[in-house]
């Protein structure tokens, strides 16, 4: 068999997804995408997307209300293409040939078992667009091309929605109302902050503006996906997004070197090194912040001040390596405080403490707010310590996927809007219902920008 013999035979099993392009393989293919074809129309798809490998699988998932699962279907359906033409390169060896042919096999199985997955994900999606009982996803496991046929070409069963429908019911509507720039505070109007997928370009964040009072402690919410880091990330500059961030009257974007100090991050996880003294850690911390005319007797004020603030002096002389674990956090803060900033962000400060460590350390937090600085804090247990937090931001994803702000205010007045007592019953309510939650995110996000918009 020539090289485009070869070939020949390996498009076949590409396209039709299997190892022997038989006749029934074959005309069951045909049928399958047949029925992508009708069903692609019906949800405003190209049509002849339905004809190309890996892509029909990404617009199913679009058609589906299944973007993300779609794509990772498609990636997996290119490894399986890649993994039929290694194939064809086995080695002459009979030996070293069949040890090639069990490592590919292997590797075939569970690629295949991952895109089993991900393409059941985005069937019982299509259930759901199409309006149809979930056991359909019985037919769909093993026998795709039936439901295909029947949800393509069945003029009685139509979408709930087409994709451009799913696109554009929330993402087109914005409060338009962007947060008053003032002297003193935080103020964040973020157009939008994008990326580019699949070579598509993909709203990570939309419409999200606020301005946040000096003194106040505020808790960040969302679900996994909803674009919290996105958004702090573009808050403190380290990820620009289109957007205009100005704290106390200066613009974080413009004037970023002269502001970096500004803002105090603290990661989840720590970078301190365990063989360093808890005082040698902040003395190099405060090398590294405070402006390089400080004198070392400064920088050493400066350090001591500071650990007295976080109740560090009685450990300054423990290595890194022997604290407990609510110490260490309350260095990594102490890191950050040590340049006075006027806005700190904390990212799960309270991860792998108990509930009292985790409240003396939120209580500290509460003193540094009632000096006149910002805090911003994610943590996935606020109920336990939300009676010191000011206000909330809720973060939700939109029918595109897309971070949108659902709430920003007081804590109490938050509960009213959601008419939910616990914070972690409002994370839940805007979940989608494939993540345990409700659902109910655009329902919030359009709410919201009403309210905005007045």
């Amino acid at each position: 068999m020539n090289f485009f013999a070869m070939l020949s035979e390996a498009f076949l099993k590409i396209l039709f997804s299997t190892s022997s392009p038989s006749f029934y393989s074959i005309a069951t293919s045909s049928l399958f995408i047949l029925g992508l074809v009708g069903i692609f129309r019906k949800c405003g798809i190209k049509w002849w997307m339905a004809l190309i490998p890996c892509v029909r699988d990404y617009q199913l998932g679009r058609a589906a209300g299944r973007e993300d699962e779609g794509r990772f279907a498609a990636v997996m359906q290119g490894v399986l293409a890649l993994i039929a033409l290694l194939y064809l390169f086995a080695p002459q060896d009979p030996s070293a040939s069949e040890r090639f042919y069990d490592f590919l096999s292997i590797v075939e199985l569970v690629v295949q078992l991952v895109y089993g997955i991900y393409i059941i994900r985005v069937y019982i999606g299509l259930d759901e667009v199409f309006s149809q009982k979930p056991r359909w996803i019985i037919l769909w496991i093993f026998l795709d091309w039936l439901p295909a046929l029947l949800f393509g070409w069945d003029k009685q069963i139509q979408p709930q929605w087409t994709v451009s429908d799913m696109e554009n019911e929330v993402s087109h509507y914005f409060s338009n109302q962007k947060a008053a720039v003032l002297d003193q505070g935080l103020t964040v109007n973020l157009e939008e902050r994008t990326a580019t997928e699949f070579f598509k370009k993909k709203y990570l964040l939309r419409d999200i503006h606020m301005y946040i009072k000096p003194g106040h402690m505020v808790l960040l919410l969302g679900g996994s996906g909803a674009g919290k880091t996105t958004y702090l990330n573009a808050v403190n500059g380290y990820e620009k997004a289109k957007a205009e961030v100005v704290l106390n009257g200066r613009n974080m974007y413009k004037d970023y070197k002269d502001m970096q100090y500004e803002i105090g991050f603290v990661p989840q996880l720590d970078l301190m090194r365990g063989s360093d003294t808890v005082y040698r850690t902040l003395m190099d911390a405060a090398a590294l912040r405070l402006p390089a005319d400080f004198s070392k007797a400064e920088r050493q004020a400066r350090v001591e001040e500071v650990m007295k603030i976080f109740g560090l002096t009685p450990v300054q002389k423990n290595l890194v390596s022997k604290l407990s674990g609510g110490q260490r956090k309350r260095l990594s803060i102490a890191m950050e405080f040590i340049s006075n900033p006027s806005l700190f962000i904390l990212d799960e400060p309270d991860s792998g403490l108990d509930g009292v460590m985790a409240r003396e350390l939120f209580q500290q937090l509460r003193q540094i707010a009632d000096q006149g600085k910002i805090i911003i804090v994610i943590t996935h247990t606020p109920d336990r310590v939300i009676d010191l937090f000011d206000d909330v931001i809720v973060l939700a994803k939109d029918a595109n996927r897309t971070g949108r702000l659902a709430y920003f205010g007081p804590i109490q007045d938050a509960r009213t809007f959601f008419g939910k007592e616990r914070m972690e019953e409002i994370v839940k309510t805007i979940n989608r219902k494939e993540e345990g939650g409700e659902g109910r995110a655009d329902e919030f996000i359009l709410k919201y920008a009403e309210v905005q918009h007045g």
